[in-house]
């Protein structure tokens, strides 16, 4: 795993649909969270990139959608344990 070369880092998309949260300022709010939340969860994300690119040439992508229906969003913290649990998910199902 190259950090620097950024070799074996992972490609992240962040969704959040329109129709669940209309507007455009929640929407941006809730990616901001999410973003953070994975910043913090970044070498489990590298760990898993690492395994899946092995010594090829191939690219982990992962996009994170976000489905809720609260009206209230997550905080932080609800989004740093969602995002754990699916890399820890993506990790224990990487070939090697």
């Amino acid at each position: 795993m190259t950090w620097r070369g950024h070799r074996s880092l992972p490609k992240v998309l962040f969704i959040v649909g329109r129709k669940i949260k209309p507007d455009a300022v929640d929407r941006n709010r809730i990616k901001r969270l999410m973003k953070e939340a994975y910043r913090h969860e970044k070498a489990l994300a590298i760990e898993c990139a690492g395994k899946y690119a092995g010594n090829g040439e191939r690219i982990l992508c992962i996009a994170f959608m976000y489905v809720g229906r609260k009206k209230n969003s997550p905080s932080l913290e609800n989004f740093r344990k969602e995002i754990r649990a699916l890399l820890e998910g993506i990790n224990s199902m990487a070939p090697g």
